[in-house]
């Protein structure tokens, strides 16, 4: 049975093991992005309730805090909406706020391209595997003898079980890459609801119910400066 293997796996010059590493390698991607994907919306979720329900009673510092205790990535778009609420226009937050919630979903969508290149190869792997394969079979039999079926349609049959196994690999691989990539762009849309509604109540809050050190000072009213101006320039004239 050990050797039925092995020659299995060097069938077609090693192409059939290069299509087994590539079938673990596809699974384990699947694996690690859907409990990726599954855990990022019940903690976003999670993350969009409670700060959001914070703001909606004015409570920014606990809405901050939150965000700071979360696991969640999500909560690295609500910080930086913290961070530049007060210091720069709302124009400028909403856009930093949206810069840096692409930046999350580029992450969501990472090793995607693993399962692109395996589903786009491994058929291609497993017909050169073949065609070596049959190459090799023809290659072995003796031109001066009758040639039976029987003595072709084994190795023939065998190198054709790699192409098989390149096409099942590369079906399993694209199935799991437009699923992943399907089940991403919804949690986009949703990521993209929660990030506007967390804009919302943050920029409709009070000026006053920002922490000191988020807010900036009041602009001097330019009729004071000009009389302030006026009063220095009376004293030094003095």
């Amino acid at each position: 049975m050990k050797e039925s293997i092995w020659e299995l796996l060097l069938a077609g010059y090693g192409s059939m093991a290069v299509i087994v590493v590539f079938s673990i390698i596809a699974l384990a991607v699947g694996i690690e992005r859907a409990i990726a994907q599954w855990s990022f919306v019940v903690r976003a979720n999670e993350l969009g309730e409670a700060v959001n329900k914070a703001l909606s009673r004015g409570a920014i510092e606990a809405a901050r805090s939150a965000s700071d205790r979360s696991p969640s990535p999500l909560a690295d778009v609500f910080i930086v909406g913290f961070d530049k609420l007060g210091k720069i226009s709302n124009e400028r937050v909403v856009t930093s706020v949206h810069r840096e919630r692409l930046r999350v979903l580029g992450d969501l969508k990472k090793r995607f391209w693993i399962l692109g290149t395996v589903g786009a190869t491994a058929p291609f792997i497993g017909l050169f595997g073949t065609v070596v394969g049959i190459m090799k079979a023809m290659g072995d039999l003796d031109p001066e003898k009758t040639v039976k079926l029987g003595e072709i349609s084994g190795p023939i049959s065998g190198a054709l079980v790699v192409t098989a196994a390149g096409i099942v690999v590369a079906v399993l691989s694209v199935v799991q890459y437009n699923y992943f990539n399907q089940r991403a762009a919804r949690i986009a849309t949703e990521m993209k609801l929660l990030t506007d509604e967390f804009l919302e109540n943050l920029l409709e809050l009070p000026t006053d119910s920002l922490p000191a050190k988020g807010r900036t000072p009041d602009p001097e009213p330019a009729e004071k400066t000009a009389k302030r101006k006026g009063d220095d320039d009376t004293r030094e004239a003095a």
